[in-house]
């Protein structure tokens, strides 16, 4: 053979493994893209469903404000400081719960947080008083604690980041759809006729508390901590699942941010925790009082009316939660968008109470859309530098220190509304809050943590 022919022969047999190697690179993302539809198919219902029960629990007291302040004398001032109770107790168990998740694993951990907070709600339709009624917000944080920051690492052991803010966003959908199918279940259990001894309102925790408890122990068979124990993804999908989680793990931020010290001197990550601590704010400002500025528009009593017009704001907040997080995933604009969207609730959140009824409404759709659209958006931020256990304990701080918010927000507008004699003047400084927030976001770092930042 001459030397041009072993040129030529050389030449071929390179160019022919050309095409082979675009194949295995095809069926490998194949593969993936394969496993991740799956994962999403099998995981995500089952964990929304677990987070409207959830969300359901804790905002359930905004239906029954009105029923807790005539058989229970639970005053205004007193209701605005129980609904905030919740959140030091939660904030408290955060991390250790969530650290602890990362440990034992979800199937057992989740299942445990569920039957506890399902328990706890029944108990509230005992409540007699605002002793009793403060300790059982107090229990439910505790029992409750956990839950969110977990789901939100468990997504991460289980979804690649390009696919995460989509993920996070089909996860939101939860508090949307505890209000669209809540409020008027709610509703409907508070104007029914009584049965037996119990009072409507305690029928209410009893039902929601007791589905918690249900879905607690089914949760134990359901899921799988990671994707090499799941039975019902293929071998090979199970591979390219984790290979793929792998390769995008930052060993130096895991190694770094691992140890707690470090975090809370992080001023990284301290600037997450005060975006959503304001984020809460802004957050359960509409959840705790949109039942009664409902009520207050339409002149009406909490019950099936004011339950399903209370809904429309979060079937607006449904419908963004899907194609916000979608349009950013596809752009890679996530920090531009998230402080656009926030921007765009605050100035709704000024216009809802100077409004007619029309217009108040459609401002609080704004506003409820934005409010939670912008929270998957928001999560692609941390999740983004943080693995592993260092994952475990930042998401668990950011999530503990920014659900403080929860407590800080009906306690503010109390305050604001007794201080300025208007009970529109807490409402002003939440939707001055959200604004400012925006800001924050704008101002974002988006290149990787590193040992030293």
């Amino acid at each position: 053979m001459t030397p041009q022919q072993v040129s030529r022969t050389r030449s071929h047999l390179s160019d022919a493994k050309i095409p082979e190697d675009l194949a295995s690179e095809k069926t490998s993302t194949a593969t993936l893209e394969s496993a991740v539809r799956r994962a999403r198919k099998r995981l995500l219902p089952f964990l929304l469903l677990m987070y409207v029960i959830s969300f359901l629990d804790r905002a359930n007291i905004g239906f029954a404000k009105q029923a807790l302040q005539t058989y229970a004398g639970i005053s205004p001032k007193a209701y605005a400081l129980a609904a905030g109770l919740f959140f030091l107790t939660y904030a408290a168990f955060e991390l250790p719960s969530n650290l602890i998740l990362h440990r034992v694993g979800a199937r057992v951990w989740m299942a445990r947080i569920m039957v506890s907070w399902g328990l706890v709600s029944m108990a509230t339709m005992f409540v007699k008083g605002s002793s009793s009624f403060y300790v059982l917000r107090l229990l439910l944080g505790a029992a409750e604690a956990g839950f969110f920051p977990g789901v939100i690492l468990y997504l991460t052991y289980w979804f690649p980041s390009p696919v995460r803010a989509r993920i996070f966003g089909v996860f939101y959908f939860g508090a949307p759809l505890a209000f669209i199918f809540g409020g008027p279940i709610s509703g409907l259990l508070l104007q029914m006729h009584p049965v037996g001894t119990l009072q409507n309102w305690q029928w209410m925790f009893l039902v929601e508390g007791t589905l918690a408890v249900a879905v607690g122990i089914w949760s134990y068979w359901y899921l799988d901590n990671r994707p090499k124990h799941a039975a019902w993804l293929p071998h090979a999908e199970q591979q390219a699942l984790t290979e793929a989680l792998l390769r995008e793990t930052p060993q130096d931020v895991s190694h770094a941010a691992s140890d707690l010290s470090h975090i809370l001197r992080n001023p990284r990550l301290l600037h997450f925790v005060l975006i959503y601590g304001l984020l809460q704010m802004s957050v359960y400002g509409v959840v705790f009082y949109l039942p009664s500025e409902v009520s207050n528009i339409l002149h009406r009593s909490a019950g099936v009316e004011v339950g399903l017009v209370s809904a429309v704001p979060w079937v607006c907040a449904l419908a963004g939660a899907f194609w916000l997080p979608r349009i950013a995933d596809a752009t890679g604009l996530h920090r531009i968008m998230a402080a656009l969207i926030l921007l765009a609730a605050g100035c709704a959140s000024f216009l809802f109470p100077v409004s007619r009824p029309a217009a108040s409404l459609i401002a609080l759709c704004v506003a409820a859309t934005g409010l939670i659209a912008v929270q998957p958006l928001f999560w692609t931020f941390p999740t983004s530098y943080l693995s592993d256990r260092a994952a475990a304990g930042g998401i668990a701080i950011i999530n503990a220190l920014g659900a403080l918010g929860g407590f800080v927000a009906p306690n503010i507008k109390v305050m604001a509304d007794e201080s300025f004699h208007s009970g529109n003047a807490g409402l002003y400084v939440l939707a001055g809050i959200t604004i400012v927030n925006a800001g924050l976001i704008a101002f974002i770092r988006t290149r990787p943590l590193s040992k030293t930042s």
